[in-house]
């Protein structure tokens, strides 16, 4: 009896102490759920704080660690895209000789603060780039641009739409190109199909005139038929002939009666 009870005692003291590992489990994934959403809400209002703005030309050898260190002097900055070039024209400049690195159209700044961005284009736009007058960049012209109620996100999403329209693009021109080669080679086929039944037939004309059967053969290429319409007759065109005119007896008594 007295091994049962204690039996029943240590179950129950480990039914508690799992109870309680379980609640404590519990209590920390709440701690952690609540720290993360504090922290994804201190996230979403610094994001609302965040301004962007917009350079529409990025002078050549400057890259997104030069234009870092830049801006940088004005206030905080948080990220920066810049987009590169067209391949085509980057092919163009590199067989006329010109720069030969990687270059930029167009580019996006992100500050940590909305009065810091709209500072900072109102202050450097149209203005001369500057620094140390061995720069390459030292007479360029600023052209930068604050983009109000615009975030880093519709950022994001318009270079997706663009990339996935780019695709789409892609996918519809090698598709086409995939049809235009199977019917090119289609058309093989059939042609290297109608040049062997040539060549059979030819064959068999050669026997059949060896044999002497030639008169009896059936041509071997179909005549070519010729549809012949029946012809109307031309018409004269009247008004070409000459009127008849009036005989002299008639014109004679007229005018000689008076």
């Amino acid at each position: 009896m007295q091994s049962e009870e204690s039996h029943e005692l240590t179950n129950g003291i480990s039914q508690e102490e799992e109870s309680k590992e379980t609640m404590k489990s519990s209590q920390k994934a709440d701690r952690k759920k609540k720290k993360l959403k504090e922290k994804l809400l201190k996230e979403a209002s610094k994001a609302d704080n965040r301004g962007v703005c917009y350079l529409s030309r990025i002078p050549p050898h400057m890259d997104h660690v030069r234009l870092r260190q830049i801006l940088a002097q004005f206030g905080e900055l948080g990220r920066i895209y810049l987009a590169p070039e067209n391949p085509d024209a980057q092919v163009h400049r590199k067989r006329a000789g010109g720069f030969r690195g990687q270059m930029f159209s167009e580019g996006w700044v992100e500050f940590t603060k909305k009065s810091v961005a709209k500072r900072v284009a109102d202050m450097l736009n149209g203005e001369q780039i500057g620094g140390k007058k061995k720069s390459s960049i030292y007479y360029d012209i600023w052209n930068i641009k604050y983009l109000t109620k615009f975030k880093w996100d519709d950022l994001t999403e318009e270079i997706a739409y663009k990339s996935a329209i780019r695709e789409q693009k892609l996918n519809m021109v090698l598709s086409a190109a995939k049809r235009e080669k199977d019917f090119y080679l289609s058309k093989i086929e059939k042609s290297r199909a109608m040049t062997e039944i040539d060549a059979r037939m030819e064959k068999k004309r050669k026997i059949r005139e060896e044999s002497g059967n030639n008169a009896e053969a059936a041509p071997v290429f179909p005549q070519r038929v010729i549809r012949q319409f029946r012809q109307k007759n031309s018409i004269k065109n009247e008004t070409s002939q000459s009127k008849p005119g009036l005989s002299t007896d008639v014109l004679a008594s007229v005018f000689g009666g008076s």
